[in-house]
């Protein structure tokens, strides 16, 4: 009766069976099928619900009463957190114990990019650059996950994570160059501001369509496993990025072929004036690493230390395990979205001030120092002093240098120019001969 059964079906699915195909079912019987598909010899009867269930696709237990996940199945998954807002240590077991000159070296990288950060938005708002977008409130996010790394550790960002480099001492000069896009920036004046690149620091450079970058990290992380180079990469991106179909992309691709990446979200509160909201209804992102099948974690962003214990395990356990984590950093965007943005618009001064004088990074590491006598309020003073004058002479440095050559707009994409692309290049030089007193040709190099 299987047999028959068989043969009926593949008569009346397939057409290119035909009648000898039909008879070879036939005569074949039983066992021949069991012969031809060693498989079905293999296959398990489970007489009862008591039995466990062999579906390949997961991992289970057979029950008799219809009932649907709830989407909170917990109370929601907690904060790890080392210090309080007062930058005591809560549990002396979690303490890193991070000699002074490193915490040190936290605190003015976290202060040196908030001064930045208020040049080059005044900068911006004065017509000096086209664009820009400020770090405020997210300073322990950059450089806690920075810190736990290796120099050589690969670090794909989104745009909002200019204190990695910083903590890896990019010049403030290469930050100023890149934003006004004149002669010394790296990338040649060919991206918007913001959009930093290193390749000696092993930061790549910023692309502005979200979420691209998760896909590549874990492409880059599935060939540094590859050539077992014992590096990590770690991808930055915002909560509101994690919606786009790419971090799907790349959370599948790093689980199911167990990379060395380390996804680092931001969870901010707002993807430009979208709030946690009206983004997800499930219990933020990093209860969306399970389902993947990835080891993940929720952390106080405004924590440094909670920040930088968490990356540094991830990190050691992504090596040496060759797996994907997942790190979620509460904090709180306390600037704009950009200078294109007005966020009042869709959110209180009071709330914005609260996380800016009650919960911010700055303000807690801070006290954490003065606790220990390693920072006072003089060296405070001479510090914010000192900062704002190294920024002011990158910022002047800058506006002093000249454009780079236009010509530089054909360049570095191909090895040979194609002749479409020599011709669009004689094309301007023509123009630039013709009309050249109309545009600021003095501005640039010759």
């Amino acid at each position: 009766m299987a047999v028959a059964a068989a043969a009926a079906k593949l008569r009346g699915s397939g057409r290119g069976l035909g009648q000898a195909g039909v008879l070879l079912l036939r005569r074949l019987g039983a066992r021949g099928l069991a012969r031809y598909h060693p498989r079905r010899q293999e296959q398990q009867h489970f007489p009862s619900l008591d039995d466990k269930p062999q579906f390949p696709g997961a991992s289970a237990e057979f029950v008799d009463k219809l009932e649907f996940i709830q989407p909170n199945v917990i109370s929601g998954i907690p904060v790890y957190r080392v210090m309080d807002r007062q930058g005591q240590i809560i549990n002396p077991s979690e303490d890193p114990h991070l000699p002074q000159e490193t915490v040190l070296k936290f605190y003015k990288s976290m202060t040196l990019l908030n001064t930045m950060d208020r040049i080059l938005y005044e900068s911006q708002r004065q017509g000096r650059i086209s664009f820009y977008m400020t770090n405020y409130g997210e300073e322990g996010t950059h450089v806690g996950s920075a810190a736990a790394l290796d120099s050589t550790d690969l670090v794909f960002g989104q745009y909002r994570e200019a204190g990695v480099l910083m903590y890896r001492d990019y010049p403030l000069e290469l930050f100023m160059a890149q934003c006004y896009g004149n002669a010394s920036d790296l990338g040649k004046g060919r991206q918007m501001p913001v959009h930093y690149g290193c390749k000696e620091r092993h930061f790549v450079t910023i692309s502005s369509p979200l979420a691209t970058q998760i896909p590549q990290a874990v492409g880059a992380a599935y060939a540094a496993k590859r050539a077992n180079a014992n590096r990590v990469v770690i991808c930055y991106f915002g909560e509101g990025a994690a919606s786009e179909g790419d971090a799907h992309a790349g959370f599948n691709f790093a689980a199911t072929l167990e990379c060395p990446v380390i996804f680092f979200c931001r969870n901010n509160g707002y993807a430009i004036s979208t709030p946690t909201s009206e983004q997800y209804r499930g219990d933020g992102i990093a209860a969306r690493g399970p389902g993947y099948g990835i080891m993940s974690i929720r952390v106080d962003g405004n924590d440094v230390f909670a920040v930088y214990n968490a990356t540094k395990e991830a990190r050691r356990r992504a090596v040496a395990e060759n797996q994907p984590f997942l790190i979620e950093a509460m904090t709180y965007r306390i600037g704009h979205h950009s200078t294109s943005d007005d966020s009042s618009a869709y959110r209180s001064v009071d709330e914005v001030n609260y996380w800016d004088k009650q919960d911010h990074p700055i303000s807690r590491l801070r006290h954490y120092l003065q606790g220990r006598g390693w920072w006072d309020d003089e060296q405070e003073k001479a510090w914010r002093k000192q900062s704002r004058k190294k920024v002011m002479e990158a910022f002047e440095q800058a506006e002093r240098k000249p454009k780079p050559n236009p010509n530089l707009l054909f360049s570095d994409v191909y090895q040979e120019m194609p002749a479409q692309l020599r011709k669009q290049q004689e094309s301007l030089a023509r123009h630039l001969q013709a009309y050249g007193e109309h545009y600021p040709l003095d501005h640039f190099e010759k």
